[in-house]
């Protein structure tokens, strides 16, 4: 029998999406994808080439559970240099991908019952590992209005005796928003007052727009620190999503019982991706630098599209590499034999009538809206472009 943690949790909409693709693709069918969480780019050369010198340095055994103390010290002079945050290796476990970080944190603070407040929408991801650590996710719902900005007076309404965390993405995926200094100090005060942990996924936060900037909520003061477990990786900057590193930076003793817990889960990460790894984050700005313009001009591309056609309206993101139209208009209007009445069957709606995949904002806690990746060349982009404004033309 199937337990019952595995038949409560809700497959990854994101995935499911890809998969009707690849059938499509088998038939035939050219599908213009917007529904990947991933750049577009290969992975720089030096990092490449690293990886390589790994394997002929023979370096394909484990390494410790935590990672390899170079890669562990070279994110601690990361924080260093980024932000001004003294951490030391044992401040630091290397996990595969950040999805691993995150569940490891989660298993590794949560006990059944207690709760994880969520701002909305939010990856797919974070209510089920939340769910799956027995844990209760408390949703609290952000304005488009207001650009999905951190609403702290909600959150600090959401706090009970069971809240044990709240979990924040900036820039967020999926709607791009990025958190202000202001929010974010203020939610860190929180969490210094009722004693709760800030775990901050931070995985877009070379991916940013317009003169903003990623406030690491971590610097925001010693206090603060103390209560935040910072994630991140290298799928985005640095193109390496396949090469499945991620990292979680915090205090000792939670870092510590992640570590314990990985290492009777995983064990270490893929060896040659830590030691190419280190690279990336030593001498790989310049190609972060030209992938991130390349999403600004996608980016103001597709928002003037989008907000160019009739009944649908996007809110500008300043960070990642996502746009969040809100499609709720068409809900109730037909074409053909297909009725649209939620955002699901829009993106089924524009996979079938336009080929071109979106994912439902139902998957984000966002049911108004679906969300599109701009990872996607810009001839894909326009094309596909011109697709949806056909296709949502036809719905009367």
């Amino acid at each position: 029998m199937i337990s019952k943690r595995i038949k409560n949790m809700t497959p990854s909409a994101t995935l499911e999406q890809s998969a009707k693709m690849a059938e499509l693709k088998k038939q035939g069918i050219q599908v213009i994808g917007f529904n990947v969480g991933e750049p577009d780019f290969n992975t720089p050369i030096n990092i490449i080439q690293k990886a390589e010198e790994a394997y002929q340095l023979g370096l394909t055994r484990y390494t410790p559970a935590a990672g390899m103390i170079e890669l562990r010290e070279e994110i601690c002079k990361k924080f260093k240099k980024d932000y001004g945050l003294d951490y030391t290796p044992k401040d630091v476990v290397v996990s595969s991908g950040a999805k691993q970080s995150l569940t490891n944190v989660f298993m590794a603070i949560i006990d059944p019952g207690e709760e994880v407040i969520v701002p909305t929408p939010c990856w797919v991801s974070y209510v089920e590992m939340i769910k799956l650590a027995e844990g209760i996710p408390v949703l609290v719902s952000l304005d488009e209005k207001d650009g999905f900005r951190l609403d702290v007076d909600k959150i600090r309404k959401s706090i009970t005796e069971k809240t044990k965390a709240i979990i924040i993405n900036s820039p967020n995926n999926p709607t791009g928003a990025v958190y202000s200094e202001e929010d974010l100090r203020q939610l860190g005060q929180l969490a210094v007052e009722h004693d709760f942990y800030i775990i901050s996924d931070e995985i877009y936060e070379k991916l940013i727009y317009d003169g903003e900037r990623n406030i690491c909520v971590a610097a925001l003061s010693p206090a603060i620190k103390a209560k935040t477990i910072t994630i991140n990786g290298m799928s985005k900057a640095y193109a390496m999503t396949g090469w499945r590193i991620g990292y979680a930076v915090g205090p000792a003793q939670i870092i510590k019982a992640m570590t314990d817990y990985q290492g009777n889960t995983t064990t270490s990460p893929n060896t040659p991706a830590q030691y190419a790894s280190i690279e990336a984050l030593a001498n790989s700005e310049g190609s972060v630098e030209i992938m991130r313009l390349e999403f600004y001009r996608r980016r103001k591309y597709i928002i003037d599209r989008i907000n160019a056609i009739e009944n649908i309206h996007c809110s500008t993101p300043k960070g990642a590499f996502y746009v969040m139209p809100n499609v709720s208009y068409f809900y109730g209007r037909k074409y053909k034999n297909f009725t649209v009445n939620n955002s699901l069957d829009m993106a089924n709606y524009l996979l079938e009538e336009a080929k071109i995949a979106v994912v439902t904002g139902a998957a984000f806690e966002a049911p108004e809206n679906i969300r599109i990746s701009y990872s996607n060349s810009m001839d894909n982009i326009i094309e596909g472009m011109n697709r949806l404004e056909v296709a949502l033309s036809k719905l009367k």
